[in-house]
């Protein structure tokens, strides 16, 4: 009889205690940043890595597309639909977990800017700059339910330079890498997305077909 080696985690738990460890970093930075930082503050830890504290009341790179409650609501149907995804092909034969840890990173990330929509609004307030924002402030918060901000704070300066006068439309202009400012709960998004692009297209693939009943076009192909 061959012995059979269960694994140290399951895949349930492990898609948990991903989802779980994620939630809380983003969570403890963001709260800090919100509660230490004014507005607009920025924290050089090196030339090329700074803390700047900023919010976004939109979708990735402050787009403001829609509005904001049905944004909030959308984010929420859309991470309730990852889990339920997740759920039902966990136990698919051929999806390896590492496909599962970046769908774990990728709803972790969309529920930690949640908490910041659904709660923020609520239980902080919005002083002018230099002042910091209190927690639970006497005289409420500074927006309802599904309509706070998320709080960003990742800022990542590498270099810059200035476009020579002579190329079109940029010329004379100065140029960031990287200008875009972020939170932990954006990075595990890209991660995880990045992750399924370029290693685990195939078990999406599989798990796709699993759910939706239909045959894996890759396999379909190989008949």
């Amino acid at each position: 009889m061959k012995n059979i080696t269960k694994p140290v985690v399951s895949t349930g738990w492990l898609v948990g205690l991903i989802t779980v460890a994620v939630v809380l970093a983003d969570q403890i930075m963001k709260i800090w940043v919100k509660t230490n930082f004014y507005l607009g503050e920025d924290l050089p830890i090196t030339s090329w890595w700074h803390l700047k504290f900023i919010e976004n009341n939109g979708m990735a790179f402050g787009l403001e597309l829609w509005n904001k409650l049905f944004l909030t609501l959308g984010r929420i149907a859309a991470v309730a639909l990852f889990i339920w995804f997740v759920v039902k092909v966990r136990a698919v034969a051929g999806v390896r977990k590492g496909f599962m840890v970046a769908m774990a990173l990728i709803i972790a990330g969309a529920a930690g800017n949640i908490f910041d929509c659904v709660f923020y609004g609520v239980i902080f307030d919005n002083p002018m700059p230099p002042e910091l924002a209190q927690a639970f402030p006497p005289g409420g918060g500074y927006a309802g339910w599904f309509e706070g901000r998320v709080v960003d704070m990742m800022y990542f300066p590498l270099f810059e330079f200035v476009w020579p006068e002579w190329i079109p439309f940029v010329g004379g202009t100065q140029f960031e890498f990287f200008q875009y400012i972020f939170n932990i709960a954006d990075a595990s998004i890209c991660v995880g997305v990045a992750l399924l692009i370029l290693f685990y297209s195939r078990d999406f693939s599989l798990a796709f077909a699993s759910v939706t009943g239909g045959k894996d076009p890759k396999i379909s192909r190989e008949k």
